[in-house]
């Protein structure tokens, strides 16, 4: 008898009907509309600025300058909180985690010992030479004959998935305390072809054929699940156990470290190193910033317990890291929380031959990455669903999540439309004159003086540009100084490449992460659904 999963996603509390105010249930709301509204609000502020640029022109340019400046802002504390981020990296690299546990073994209930880590490696189609670096590197943690076992969660619709797995489990045994594999069936009803699926079978079937039949006590589980690429810190599961032992609330805690996609960083394209530097920034200032949320991303962990209170992940959901902790938070009744381990592991970024592959192949990571977008309504709906976790740490959550995204969609296009359209549609609110500036004998001169007596909408465009401008070059400074060596010295071209993607971040930006995020959240609205893609990491 085939092994099938019965763990589908919970239905959205309209379809329950419930109401949040007691009474009569409340109408059918359907799931598409909760998923549209990141969509929703884009389209909403693309037409008003479209209108906007002809009957206000100045109103909408002071919008978007508001929105250049909250930017601007929002990089320079990043630049901040991600100096504060490597400091304490430098910091937790050289504590012995074991010693530090030695030093409080008498005030906690749990054995070093007794900590137990559960490592599942969903993978498709990945290469026996990534998923082999990746377990030479794991079998180097602290214990990790004892302390760690792996599960290679492959797709079954991969060819010869099998053949692979049997391969690494037989040469990796000897490694860890037990190297396990499962093969997730293609197109089983409910399910998409996704990391979070295969991370919900692989869960089930450890339960089913490891948990109930050895009698394991889960209490003392922790599971981490990583990307077939991620590269852990050498102390990484020495620092987790400690963390894990020592906490009080560990069965309603994940655990997060930073990420750094330098894993490849060499055979990145050098016009797209900046956007993995602006990405490696704000992942750390998000971990060390005391003003900001942290969510996990990537490579994470929770306990065995917390994963089955929650009901393991859902099988139709792509942005499994959010969403596995709005489900956690709202297990809970909203006692979730996420700690720092300040130890970060290498991931590697998406490349391509030439400049075109690479913005192609980042910009379908991103499209993946952008259905995230659906944790706005997800996030809404457990919120109506539970009105007694309705709180101001949840309405924080709520704001977290909807942030990103929304600035990624609508707050761009507010940005962009907003600060070039009315000057297409009214030349003369321009601070300066294309034909008066060529007649001018003194240009510079007659820029700083239009400027000055222009609308303050384009003095704060112009402050706001600079500053972030100001801000990327610090970013790539921050990020050449963690970078892993190199094999060579930079070549002159590559240098001069490096360069040239400071200036044109913009148009990077716009083609790699603010067109796919709209594309899919405009799929969500109209409720096209997205095919889950590998995305292309090596340089062929």
């Amino acid at each position: 008898m085939p092994y099938t999963s019965d763990n589908q996603r919970q239905p959205y509390p309209s379809e329950v009907g419930r109401s949040i105010w007691g009474g009569a249930p409340l109408p059918p709301i359907p799931e598409r509309v909760l998923d549209g509204i990141p969509g929703f609000i884009a389209w909403l502020a693309l037409l008003l600025s479209i209108a906007s640029a002809v009957a206000f022109p100045l109103t909408l340019m002071l919008a978007a300058a508001f929105v250049a400046l909250y930017s601007a802002l929002r990089f320079l504390f990043a630049g901040i909180a991600n100096g504060m981020g490597n400091r304490k990296v430098n910091t937790w690299e050289a504590i012995d985690w074991y010693q530090k546990y030695l030093e409080i073994e008498d005030e906690v209930g749990v054995a070093w010992d007794e900590v137990h880590h559960l490592v599942i490696i969903p993978n498709y189609k990945e290469s026996l030479e990534v998923l082999g670096r990746t377990l030479n590197q794991l079998r180097q943690q602290h214990n990790a004959k004892t302390q760690i076992s792996i599960i290679l969660a492959m797709e079954g619709g991969e060819p010869n998935s099998y053949r692979k797995a049997r391969f690494l489990q037989r040469h990796y045994a000897a490694h860890f305390a037990n190297v396990y594999y499962t093969v997730h069936p293609r197109g089983l009803i409910g399910e998409m072809q996704c990391k979070s699926a295969n991370l919900s079978w692989a869960v089930k079937w450890y339960f089913d054929k490891v948990v109930e039949p050895e009698n394991l006590d889960i209490d003392n589980i922790v599971v981490t699940t990583m990307d077939a690429d991620t590269r852990w810190h050498p102390k990484h599961f020495a620092a987790l156990t400690y963390f894990f032992a020592a906490s009080k609330d560990r069965h309603r805690t994940f655990w997060q470290a930073p990420i750094r996609y330098h894993g490849n960083i060499w055979q990145v394209n050098p016009l797209m190193r900046i956007i993995n530097t602006y990405a490696t920034a704000f992942e750390m200032a998000y971990l060390a910033a005391p003003w900001w949320m942290a969510m996990p991303m990537s490579s994470y962990s929770l306990s065995l317990k917390l994963l089955e209170q929650s009901g393991n992940w859902d099988t139709d959901v792509i942005a499994d890291e959010w969403h596995m902790l709005i489900k956690a938070y709202f297990a809970t009744g909203g006692k979730v929380s996420l700690q720092h381990i300040f130890l970060p592991f290498l991931a590697d970024s998406t490349t391509g031959s030439n400049i075109f592959r690479s913005v192609k192949n980042r910009y379908t990571q991103t499209l993946r990455h952008a259905w995230g977008s659906k944790e706005v309504g997800y996030m809404l709906a457990k919120l109506i669903e539970n009105p007694h976790v309705v709180s101001f740490n949840s309405l924080k959550l709520l704001f977290r999540i909807a942030h990103d995204i929304l600035l990624a969609g609508a707050g761009w296009i507010i940005l962009t439309v907003g600060s070039q359209l009315p000057v297409l549609f009214h030349p003369e609110i321009a601070p300066v004159q294309m034909d008066t500036l060529i007649a001018a004998s003194d240009k510079l001169s007659y820029v700083i003086d239009g400027l000055s007596r222009s609308h303050p909408a384009w003095i704060l465009l112009a402050i706001s540009g600079i500053t972030m401008i100001i801000l990327v070059i610090v970013f790539q400074i921050q990020d050449y100084r963690i970078r892993p060596p190199r094999d060579g010295p930079y070549t002159f071209v590559e240098s001069l490449q490096e360069l040239l993607s400071i200036p044109f971040m913009l148009v990077l930006t716009l083609l790699v992460v603010a067109l796919p995020t709209l594309v899919a959240q405009t799929r969500l609205l109209l409720g096209i659904p997205l095919q889950f893609i590998v995305t292309d990491k090596s340089t062929e």
